[in-house]
């Protein structure tokens, strides 16, 4: 295999939530083999580690979330009761603004793609100006659980909507290779059918643990669930299940050719799994019109959506999976241990002209 030795790479990382910290694992592992990053487009979480790393900012952003536990990311949410999503994000952000102090798109030493949703014009947008901490916000508003914002008289909301790992923004550019992280990798799951052991035979949220662990239920976690209980945000599915579940349909007494849904299966599961799939099918579209040269795959279950609280494991996981994918894609890295080598610098003195707004692709 041909050696990719301090070769020049385009990254394009994805949307996953808190699987997203994998993303500064696989960064390391192309700053290890002393690889050049020459442009860098994300969505969603994406956006907020590409951002950083283009201002130079990553690090400091690790330190801090690698110490955060559950009760730190409850006290940085901000509940929004009455309004467009569950949480404002507004501490975050105000940390995430301090950390990226003033930093501009258009004078990033990396040229920078921050991808969102417009809701109103049903087409995704590319912040490729402006500041950095904006695009973030745009980008990261899940549909439902962190509000929308309003940018240039658009109603913005998370760019993995449409494009969930957008690799048409580093189309182009003069780059060796692109290197793109999906962080939604899918097994199917076996929901069971009439003749599954009964539910009555296993404690009541067995079926939910053995089937949805590790699913990406943006609201199937403790300080999610502690926010949304302010205002009714439970669901009711949290209840013992019909009498029902677990007898075959031939043997009811109302006839009906089906059963209820699983016992403990909540609202919020069920809609994180229905945006998994309607993203896992975009991607495939996306990834088979333009796929990248290395794909790192992170597998869906290796953490729910809002476990913010587990930032080492996820960057370890991420390095990992994006060393295994470059020795399959380059052959082994056979330089010296620990020669690395910060991927921010040596690009582009700055990114070429461009507009002041969210443009569209």
């Amino acid at each position: 295999m041909t050696s990719m030795a301090g070769k020049r790479v385009a990254l394009v990382l994805g949307s996953g939530g808190a699987r997203g910290y994998a993303h500064i694992g696989a960064i390391r592992a192309v700053q290890e083999r002393g690889h050049e990053v020459v442009a860098i487009a994300g969505t969603s979480m994406g956006a907020v580690i590409g951002g950083l790393l283009a201002a130079g900012k990553l690090e400091e952003y690790v330190d801090w979330v690698s110490g955060l536990n559950q009760r730190d990311l409850l006290r940085l949410m901000d509940a929004s009761p009455f309004g467009a999503g569950a949480i404002r994000l507004e501490r975050v952000l105000a940390r995430m603004s301090e950390i990226l102090d003033g930093a501009r798109i258009e004078d990033l030493p990396v040229p920078y793609t921050a991808v969102a949703t417009d809701l109103g014009a049903r087409r995704e947008v590319w912040f490729q100006s402006g500041p950095v901490d904006v695009a973030i916000r745009a980008s990261v508003a899940i549909p439902g659980v962190i509000t929308p914002i309003m940018v240039n008289g658009r109603l913005l909301v998370d760019g993995g909507v449409l494009n969930p790992v957008p690799i048409e923004p580093v189309m182009g550019v003069g780059a060796d290779y692109t290197l793109a992280v999906l962080l939604s990798g899918w097994t199917p799951r076996d929901f069971g059918g009439p003749a599954r052991e009964s539910s009555q035979s296993r404690p009541p949220n067995e079926w939910v643990d053995r089937f949805l662990r590790g699913a990406a239920g943006i609201f199937d976690n403790e300080w999610v669930a502690a926010v949304l209980s302010r205002f009714g945000g439970r669901d009711a599915a949290d209840a013992e299940a019909p009498a029902l579940e677990g007898q075959p349909a031939a043997e009811r007494a109302d006839g009906r050719p089906f059963e209820p849904a699983p016992p403990g299966l909540g609202i919020g599961q069920v809609t994180g799994m229905a945006l998994d799939t309607m993203g896992g099918l975009i991607t495939r579209y996306r990834l088979a019109a333009l796929p990248p040269d290395v794909l790192v795959t992170v597998p869906g279950e290796s953490a729910r959506a809002m476990d913010f609280h587990r930032a080492p494991e996820l960057i370890e996981l991420g390095h990992r999976l994006t060393v295994q994918a470059l020795d399959e894609a380059f052959g082994p890295d056979t330089r010296e241990p620990g020669a690395v080598r910060d991927a921010a610098s040596g690009g582009p003195a700055a990114p070429p002209e461009l507009d002041a707004s969210p443009s569209e692709p």
